[in-house]
């Protein structure tokens, strides 16, 4: 698959990535040898780009899927894994990436992230955090160093922050789940931050292109859009090979221009971990499928649910998926 240099930063990846947090214990929860086989897989059909987080608890899945590659910086062909946390001192940044370099077997990690960096003064308030990976980078340990977020603001920050080397932003044609500090955010705001970034030089890969699966009926179309805006790579979560081959398919531009796929067997379900049950949905939901558990947070009765997605555009946190 080609390769494409990620920004100024010397990484390069492929125009696809995996994103791994689909195969963990929040939403797929794959067996350890199932979902790791799952990450060879696509390895093995070309793609070299992986993100995980400390948050998603998938690093086992990772360290069996490649347990017999080198993944030293020296080998060209090692799958670059991407990495990041939500921690916001120096002390538990560390911690956070000396934690993945022991549970995914590796002396130096490509990429490490602020991991969902919001409003102000979100920023700030991790600035500790932030200085260690500076420091981590400064030492050769990380390759690149930069954020994920969900919120325009931050993206257009992010141009303006020289030492941020990697932008990884949630872009999809319908807006689900951008924000624009505390508000909802339009795609064609973010489409513009991402733009700028890409002009300052930062490597960006996007999530979301389908909305959390939101938009998987348009595959396309979502796809497309985003390609659309330059970014070096984007990042899917992905559960079966088949799926894989599908978005290699596009990648290389031998998916039919009429292919439309097979969404008969999803259905809505609300991440938990996301979840701040603002009760939006609920009010949203037509067939009132949506109440609040005992923990006081949105979940779905399937019994009755329609799988309309309507509720999907008004979840502030994009907490609500579709798998």
């Amino acid at each position: 698959m080609q390769r494409i240099r990620l920004g100024s930063t010397n990484i390069e990846v492929t125009p696809v990535g995996l994103g791994v947090l689909t195969i963990g214990n929040t939403q797929l929860n794959q067996p350890l040898q199932e979902g790791a086989a799952l990450v060879r897989y696509a390895y093995d059909q070309g793609i070299r780009l992986f993100d995980t987080a400390q948050y998603y608890e998938t690093y086992p899945y990772i360290r069996e899927a490649f347990r017999d590659i080198d993944c030293c910086r020296e080998n060209p062909d090692r799958p670059i894994i991407a990495s990041k946390s939500l921690d916001r001192s120096y002390e538990e940044m560390e911690a956070a990436i000396e934690e993945a370099l022991r549970e995914l077997n590796l002396d130096y990690i490509d990429i490490f992230k602020l991991h969902e960096v919001r409003q102000d003064p979100d920023w700030d308030s991790r600035a500790g955090a932030w200085q260690c990976l500076r420091d981590y980078k400064a030492r050769g340990v990380i390759g690149a160093i930069g954020v994920s977020t969900h919120h325009i603001d931050v993206v257009q920050r992010m141009v303006h922050v020289p030492e941020c080397d990697i932008v990884f932003p949630l872009i999809n044609y319908a807006g689900l789940g951008i924000r624009k500090g505390a508000q909802p955010g339009s795609p064609e705001e973010m489409s513009e931050a991402i733009r700028a970034c890409i002009a300052a030089g930062k490597g960006v890969f996007a999530m979301k292109a389908f909305g959390g699966g939101n938009l998987s009926g348009q595959y396309r179309q979502a796809l497309d859009f985003v390609q659309r805006l330059g970014v070096h790579s984007i990042m899917v979560g992905m559960g079966k090979t088949e799926e894989v081959d599908r978005l290699i398919s596009w990648a290389e531009g031998t998916l039919p221009e009429d292919y439309v796929p097979d969404i008969s067997f999803k259905r809505i379900h609300v991440d938990q971990g996301d979840c701040e049950g603002c009760g939006r949905c609920i009010d949203r939901c037509p067939n009132k499928a949506i109440f609040r558990n005992a923990s006081g947070l949105a979940e779905v009765n399937y019994d009755i649910c329609l799988t309309c997605g309507y509720c999907a555009p008004v979840c502030p946190v994009r907490a609500i998926i579709m798998w």
